[in-house]
């Protein structure tokens, strides 16, 4: 294992982007987003995703000229459109919309279609906690899923965020996948040559695997799976809020973002961002926070939601953070 300080990451991260055929503006949002994954013990959306977004630029799944620009916008709702490129500039520019927007309006919507993987829901919201305000984030991805009583894949992972801001503390920080797992988490056990537990994932033929391989080229279970429909019913909701409404395509049109060769995905991210001024106020939000903090805190062993991410993070700042060897490798290759 080598050790690199988050500069460091970042310059090598950036690089590899970019001779990849990623403009510099795009690289370098990237490599922020994966540094910061990778900061906070995140290593499936970290820095082993700069092989896979290379060579999705390699292979012209995503155009690495794009620019992201403002779509169309009314009211306190907005579209970015990112252009077929990485998705991470065009979420840094609605973020941007959705907290000015809610400033104004008291609370905004804005989506980003023609998108591609989105890393980290939850730190795209970090602006907007930063900014006193709620926030909540969604995306899709291609299918992974099948529907509630089906047995192809038609949803992805459709992960969802929120951010809570609070007095002096970093911000509650929610963020699941309503896959049982991320299916990051298979392609670093693919990567390592490790074995995944059962009910993670599915084979081609529906059957349980313990193989990361299979299941990538299988299903992912929904969480829930095995008592009830809900993660199915949910990822159903996150769909249809990143597709319907914004343009963005459903996961079954998009192909696998672990293959190199496919469709420009052109899925959708969605932000919702309150300004808690326009309700209760932000005095009095910040202290009802504050009291359900204190109640979940009264159970030994409670830990609040984002609290080992942040722990791990600071530490990230002046440690640096731990690379494989093989990976460091196939990046400054």
């Amino acid at each position: 294992m080598a050790r690199l300080s988050l500069d460091e990451a970042l310059g090598l991260a950036a690089a590899a982007l970019e001779r990849a055929g990623a403009n510099a503006d795009m690289a370098a949002s990237t490599a922020r987003a994966l540094v910061l994954a990778e900061a906070q013990g995140l290593g499936s959306h970290g820095l082993a995703r700069v092989p896979q977004y290379a060579t999705h630029l390699r292979h012209g799944r995503v155009d690495g000229r794009a620019v992201p620009r403002l779509l169309t916008a009314r009211g306190g709702a907005a579209l970015v459109d990112a252009q077929d490129g990485l998705a991470f500039p065009a979420c840094e520019l609605a973020v941007l919309e959705a907290i000015r927007r809610a400033r104004e309006f008291g609370v905004a919507f804005a989506g980003v279609t023609r998108s591609h993987h989105g890393g980290v829901m939850a730190d795209h919201l970090r602006p907007v906690a930063a900014a006193g305000l709620v926030g909540l984030a969604f995306a899709n991805s291609p299918a992974a899923m099948p529907a509630a009583g089906g047995r192809h894949p038609i949803f992805g992972t459709n992960p969802l965020a929120a951010a809570f801001p609070r007095r002096g503390h970093d911000p509650l920080l929610v963020d699941l996948s309503l896959s049982e797992v991320a299916r990051g988490k298979l392609m670093v056990a693919a990567q390592q040559g490790r074995s995944i537990p059962e009910g993670w994932a599915l084979d081609k033929e529906g059957r349980p695997t313990t193989d990361p391989k299979a299941g990538m080229e299988g299903s992912m279970l929904p969480i829930g799976a095995a008592t009830s429909a809900k993660g199915a019913m949910l990822a159903l909701v996150v769909e249809l809020l990143v597709t319907a409404l914004i343009g963005g395509r459903y996961g079954f049109e998009a192909s696998s973002f672990f293959v190199a060769e496919g469709n420009r995905p052109r899925i959708g991210q969605a932000f919702l961002v309150i300004d808690p001024g326009a309700l209760a106020g932000s005095r009095e939000y910040l202290d009802r926070v504050e009291v359900l903090v204190r109640e979940m805190l009264v159970d030994e062993g409670v830990r609040l939601p984002g609290a080992r991410r942040e722990r791990l993070r600071h530490r990230a700042e002046t440690e640096g953070i731990e690379v494989a060897d093989a990976l460091l490798a196939q990046l400054t290759a």
